[in-house]
């Protein structure tokens, strides 16, 4: 009903250079309600939040609280008018007790009654079953209490409006179980909590609506037991259920022997980075992949098998024999490269020249007592330039003054000049034109006719289709499902995705 409508944000437009991030957006969030804001990244979900905490400024639009227009210039406007925000990075001090987290801020004059303090807090953390008091230190406590914690302080302010930012994505199960208590139990004083998340169960666990958003604009906005999960995916990813196109072409696949063992095996994995143990193995010649959507752990499952998270359980075998795998440079020594999804943290060194970007990986391999010399390294640059068309004035020139298509060209041929038997791509096609995407593909294809066995990542399942003739499918940090053969198109991938459930 109209008079239960706490929040409204009507025609919500907002532009950056050459973005249009939020186009024509509405959002309507009711007393005592869980409204899950669903959407891929980039879909404008952060943006929206922030327009709402006075982050940034809107640039067209009307926001309402109880039917009244407001203008929210800044986050202590937001704060003032009610609307509170715990974001996924605790932002209290460990250093401080609760009461004090709780309160800073807050006190005036030079003077703190203590003991009243201490007090207060301790009965808002027994109101909320919060397992904490407010002598305690705050690191003390676990990441869960720490998070309810802030929700405590966020409202205990007569808040309306609470809004809550990835806050699962460090938690066990048994800790996010606590945090829906306590959400349950300010949904029933009628606070609005706005949750941002990309877990599926727990949209549906705790959620009474769903509202999705695309691209920058609204889909929809949906009763939770209106919308069956494999709809979810449809709606955030923008594909039709009945979009059956396979479109992966007739491409040459490499014959392993019969019985070879996998090249990598990986059993019940797992490391710090919070995904589940996991189970994953690769043969030789074969190109494979990991699809879901993103925030899902498909990331986190290849960084593992690289060394590139702390691995805290499970084993990893290459061809049949067990490896130790603790570090990046463990993974290279037993023949794995990895193109990581973050080309510019994680890649690219930009004021390194397109050569010594090149020759980097293989540089470590030799160990730095035995640099290349200027010739060496120059003839090895111009080959993988030639190899992969790579645009550039010269090999001397700054791989920052290169195109991002051009520069992820660069950090591929690093990883080929190391001629790894096993080749991890994550999303390499992310942020560059389509002829690229294509020869990045092909590379692929070309690699795995070879022999080079090789793992595609892409947020795009049409590309995935293309490259992949295995997929792994994953949800909230696990593996559910594997794909081959006729079970590869786009209804499967969504409906295991979805865990083929009718809500």
């Amino acid at each position: 009903m109209e008079h239960d409508v706490v929040l409204e944000m009507r025609h919500i437009d907002k532009s950056f250079p050459g973005v249009k991030a939020l186009q024509n957006v509405d959002f309507t969030l009711r007393k005592g309600e869980i409204h899950a804001l669903m959407g891929e990244n980039g879909a404008g979900k952060s943006t929206l939040i922030k327009v709402l905490t006075g982050v940034y400024s809107k640039d067209e639009g009307d926001i309402l609280l109880e039917g009244k227009a407001v203008a929210i210039r800044s986050p202590q406007d937001a704060q003032n008018l009610g609307i509170a925000t715990v974001y996924q990075e605790i932002t209290l001090c460990p250093n401080l007790s609760v009461a004090e987290n709780m309160y800073i801020g807050r006190t005036r004059g030079a003077s703190v009654n203590w003991k009243k303090m201490n007090a207060q807090a301790d009965k808002i953390l027994e109101n909320l079953d919060i397992p904490a008091t407010g002598k305690m230190q705050l690191g003390s406590c676990s990441l869960a209490v720490q998070q309810m914690i802030a929700i405590a302080w966020a409202v205990d302010m007569d808040r309306k409006v609470l809004i809550l930012d990835e806050p699962t994505s460090s938690l066990d199960e048994q800790e996010v179980a606590k945090l829906f208590r306590l959400m349950r139990e300010l949904k029933e004083r009628g606070v609005g909590i706005v949750f941002v998340t990309h877990f599926f169960d727990q949209v549906y666990e705790a959620s009474d609506r769903i509202t999705v958003l695309r691209d920058g604009q609204l889909v929809g906005e949906y009763l939770i037991q209106d919308l069956p999960r494999v709809q979810l995916v449809s709606k955030m990813l923008g594909k039709e259920l009945d979009d059956q196109a396979d479109l992966r072409g007739e491409q040459p696949r490499y014959l392993p022997e019969e019985g070879a063992a996998p090249v990598i095996e990986a059993h019940q994995l797992q490391s710090d980075a919070g995904i589940y143990p996991f189970n994953f193995y690769i043969n030789k010649g074969e190109v494979n992949g990991f699809t879901s959507l993103l925030g899902s752990g498909r990331s986190e499952c290849v960084r593992a098998i690289f060394g590139a998270d702390r691995v805290i359980g499970g084993t990893v075998k290459k061809n049949g024999k067990e490896i130790k795998i603790k570090k990046p440079l463990d993974a290279m020594k037993n023949g794995i490269a990895y193109l990581s999804e973050e080309r510019k943290a994680d890649g690219i060194i930009g004021d390194l020249s397109v050569r010594d970007n090149i020759i980097l990986a293989s540089q470590v391999l030799r160990g730095f007592m035995k640099p290349y010399s200027k010739a060496e390294a120059n003839k090895l640059a111009d080959e993988y330039i030639e190899l992969l068309q790579v645009k550039t004035a010269s090999r001397d020139t700054p791989i920052k003054s290169l195109s991002g298509g051009n520069q992820q060209k660069v950090i591929v041929a690093r990883w080929l000049l190391m001629h790894p038997e096993y080749l991890i791509l994550d999303e390499p096609t992310r942020g560059i034109d389509v002829g690229t995407k294509q020869e990045i593909q092909k590379l692929a294809l070309q690699l795995a006719s070879e022999g080079m066995s090789v793992t595609f990542i892409s947020s795009e399942t049409d590309e995935m289709l293309h490259t992949c003739s295995r997929l792994v499918v994953m949800r909230d940090r696990k593996m559910v499902g594997e794909l081959t053969g006729e079970e590869l198109t786009q209804n499967k991938i969504m409906s295991t995705i979805a865990g083929d459930a009718a809500v």
